[in-house]
């Protein structure tokens, strides 16, 4: 038990969480979805660009069992302890942290329910309306919301050929974004 709990398979485990958090990080920063597919450059528009990777990072482990489970909630776990660290790094103090947590933390599950929604009717469009509202709330239309969404489904369809024991390992390859 302490073996597990203090040894070398819990660094082993936290190892594998940092690397593949990285990686969601790293995809959802792409420099393309700021400066060419307009997503703005702001803490609310990399919330919705990191919650975007995370859903499917999540949509890719959703109906695996064992160690991909629970490897699915300790991301969803690091990923809220993100947005909180992010939060007490943007000056909000303790006592409204936990009140904007709650909405962040409503508005990701809303989005990821429209978002897998549209992805299991491969409905592009709707999935396009989803992006736009979400990322864009402040634009009439967006025009490269069907680019982002045409980004979600391919790298949906390439998550989900990656193996499991490859994502439990420590490895999930997000595809580029590629120029209009």
């Amino acid at each position: 038990m302490f073996q597990r709990l203090f040894g070398r398979e819990r660094h082993a485990n936290r190892a594998i969480t940092e690397a593949l958090y990285a990686q969601i990080v790293a995809a959802a920063r792409q420099t393309i979805f700021y400066s060419d597919w307009n997503v703005p450059d702001t803490p609310l528009g990399r919330f919705e660009m990191l919650s975007l990777h995370m859903f499917l990072f999540q949509h890719r482990l959703r109906g695996e069992s064992g160690a991909a489970t629970e490897l699915a909630q300790v991301l969803i776990d690091e990923f809220f302890l993100d947005v909180e660290h992010s939060l007490r790094e943007l000056g909000i103090g303790d006592v409204g942290v936990p009140k904007r947590m709650k909405k962040l933390a409503k508005m990701f599950y809303g989005r990821t329910a429209a978002y897998d929604d549209a992805l299991e009717r491969d409905d592009r469009e709707a999935l396009a309306a989803a992006l736009a509202r979400n990322v864009r709330p402040d634009a009439d239309a967006w025009a490269q919301a069907p680019l982002l969404a045409a980004y979600v489904a391919d790298t949906s369809r390439q998550l989900a050929a990656q193996p499991a024991g490859s994502i439990v390992s420590g490895t999930v390859v997000f595809p580029l974004a590629k120029p209009a």
